[in-house]
């Protein structure tokens, strides 16, 4: 999962090499500490620390009445670091010694203390030599520090080095070239992509962008503008099939209404006129104007309830209703319509009564649209069967099935779209395309689905989907 919080390129190479420089400064202090420590009763000092503590001593020796002593602060800071001390005289010979280890003599020549400058660690300890001045003699003394120190002095040429300056300071000049450099390079290279990134913006807004590829440090950039690019297609795509629709639903709309009306307008005009004298003729006349007048009322209230549906307008008044027994009632009412005596219509159920909260009007009007359309799109002698099951888990199951005609996948696709109607409507081309629609609509309201079924020449099911409570 990517990082919702990306960091500016620059800003990113900025903390990168801040970083490096960081990790090189702890590094190298590390090493130092590592290399030019030793760990002591007090914690970490510098390798140096006992040369210091050797020359520092002297301040705690002193001599009185012809006798050399060391104070007792002196020799409690030997037992708190673990020290031994030994103070030779002029001649060579021991005068005092505190935890001196056995193995050191008591006596020591002039060219043994001076090779104490260099020895190392030998015998567990390494031995530090200092000096003690007073009343003119000069005496030595050793201390023993339980420490592996290296004792290193370096010696160059003074000439050399002065030399070797110049370039130094040319090297550090070139390495501060390479750096503004790299910078320059980066900061050329930065200003490319950004400017591609500008224009694949504007190639956005113009619709001739062309994807790009989703790597580098920009990479979450040109996924995000790939994936702009491909939703504004899309929703360019539906923007353009929205106003197809719109536009044909007008066109289908604005026909419909002239259809009935054109009737109306010539069949008024005759009365109007007085051609229809005879009685007979001026009710055939009436008849025929309100047939159609009923079919531009029919069309507008379905506009209406239609959209009503889905604006939530229209008022829902569930309640408990016998399904069953409803269901049975609807199939009987629509049987006795004159309109479709003698069509081959059944009702199917092996439940036991039970009751669902709906809407008896709403319904009602979904489950009768389902019917009429399974009816007036299919041949006189096809068979339709209304049956009803009930799930525990999926709820009521209604199911419209016929064994007409059938529809293709497309038919399907848009079949409860608005005023779509399918290219099977020569049985009633006087309907307003949005039964099925306002069908599904309140199906919906009642937390439904519907599911459509069907194949080319085997026929159509349709399944109302209806949650148990």
């Amino acid at each position: 999962m990517k990082s919702k919080h990306k960091m500016n390129p620059l800003l990113r190479i900025f903390v990168f090499l801040c970083s490096l420089v960081l990790l090189a400064a702890v590094a190298a202090i590390g090493l130092y500490y590592y290399l030019f420590s030793i760990p002591e009763p007090e914690g970490l000092s510098l390798a140096n620390w006992p040369n210091r503590f050797t020359e520092n001593f002297s301040a705690w020796i002193e001599y009185e009445d012809g006798e050399l002593k060391i104070e007792d602060i002196g020799l409690e800071r030997l037992d708190e670091y673990g020290l031994w001390i030994q103070v030779i005289d002029e001649s060579g010979q021991e005068i005092f010694s505190y935890h001196k280890p056995e193995n050191y003599p008591t006596s020591y020549s002039v060219s043994e203390l001076i090779a104490f400058g260099t020895s190392g660690y030998e015998n567990g300890n390494t031995v530090f030599v200092s000096s003690y001045e007073t009343s003119g003699e000069v005496y030595n003394y050793l201390v023993g520090f339980p420490y592996p120190i290296g004792k290193y002095m370096l010696y160059y040429n003074g000439e050399t080095v002065g030399r070797l300056s110049p370039i130094f300071r040319m090297a550090i000049f070139f390495v501060l070239c390479v750096v503004a450099a790299a910078f320059l390079v980066y900061g050329f290279w930065l200003t490319r992509q950004m400017g591609k990134i500008t224009r694949g913006i504007e190639s956005i807004s113009l619709r001739t962008y062309r994807s790009s590829q989703e790597k580098g440090i920009f990479s979450s950039i040109y996924a995000a503008l790939n994936k702009m690019d491909t939703e504004i297609q899309r929703s360019d795509q539906l923007k353009e099939s929205t106003e197809r629709a719109r536009q044909e639903w007008i066109t289908n709309i604005t026909h419909d209404l002239k259809t009935p009306l054109s009737p109306v307008k010539g069949y008024a005009e005759l009365l109007a006129d007085g051609a229809a004298a005879e009685s007979q003729t001026v009710q055939e006349y009436g008849s025929i104007i309100l047939k159609n007048v009923d079919h531009v009322e029919k069309l507008i209230n379905d506009l209406k309830l239609t959209y009503q549906l889905d604006s939530g307008a229209f008022p829902f008044h569930p309640r408990q209703v016998r399904l069953v027994r409803y269901l049975r009632e609807l199939v009987i009412d629509i049987t006795n319509d004159p309109t479709y005596s003698g069509r081959d219509l059944e009702f199917e159920s092996n439940l036991p009564e039970f009751t669902s909260a709906v809407d008896p009007d709403l319904f009602r009007r979904a489950v009768q649209n389902l019917i009429v359309n399974a009816l007036v799109h299919n041949p006189p002698e096809t068979k339709v069967t209304i049956s009803i099951t009930k799930a525990q888990e999926s709820g009521i199951h209604i199911s419209i099935r016929d064994n007409g005609v059938g529809m293709s996948e497309e038919e399907q696709s848009n079949l409860f779209n608005r005023y779509y109607r399918g290219t099977n409507t020569k049985e009633k081309p006087e309907g307003s395309g949005l039964g099925l629609a306002i069908a599904k609509q309140i199906v919906t309201l009642h937390g439904g689905d519907i599911v459509v079924k069907s194949k080319p020449g085997e026929g159509t099911e349709f399944l109302i989907l209806v949650p148990a409570n």
